[in-house]
């Protein structure tokens, strides 16, 4: 009989982590794309802006509205550098996560191997124990020491 893996319930929760790890990765990954978006979105609205100034009014509203993209960038670049940390942090927890898991899949794979061993050991020792027998039965009934003078049957 095969004996199971004594941690085999420790692997599944070290699997579990390793997804959950796995998906707060793909969040912050995904989180940081779209703060990396906003911060495209938002020079290209710096950079795109028009300079037909008819009049002071129209000046003004414009370097308003430049000083409030650039405010707004200058945000965006400080939630896009907490992203990456975060991003950094999920990462760092993901691959401690994978570390775990892949230690006991080490362990199972070598107690597989063991358990493998083990059996063939035991399918052999059964094996040898019928040759055993069949030549000893073998033995009995036309061995050497059981000779009819070289006659013939």
């Amino acid at each position: 009989m095969a004996r199971g893996f004594r941690l085999a319930a420790l692997l599944r929760l070290r699997h579990a982590q390793q997804d959950q790890a796995a998906a707060a990765l793909a969040g912050s990954a995904e989180r940081l794309r779209s703060a990396a978006d906003a911060r495209t979105r938002a020079r290209r609205t710096l950079a795109d802006q028009s300079l037909d100034v008819a009049d002071a009014a129209t000046l003004s509203a414009l370097a308003a509205a430049r000083a409030s993209t650039r405010g707004m960038l200058a945000e965006l670049d400080a939630v896009a550098g907490q992203r990456e940390a975060e991003h950094a942090a999920a990462r760092q927890a993901h691959a401690e996560a994978r570390r775990a898991a892949l230690a006991l899949e080490k362990l199972e794979a070598r107690h597989d191997e063991r358990v493998a061993a083990d059996e063939l050991r035991a399918e052999q020792l059964v094996l040898d124990e019928i040759g055993s027998a069949s030549v000893a039965a073998g033995r009995g009934v036309d061995g050497p020491d059981d000779t009819d003078g070289g006659s013939t049957r």
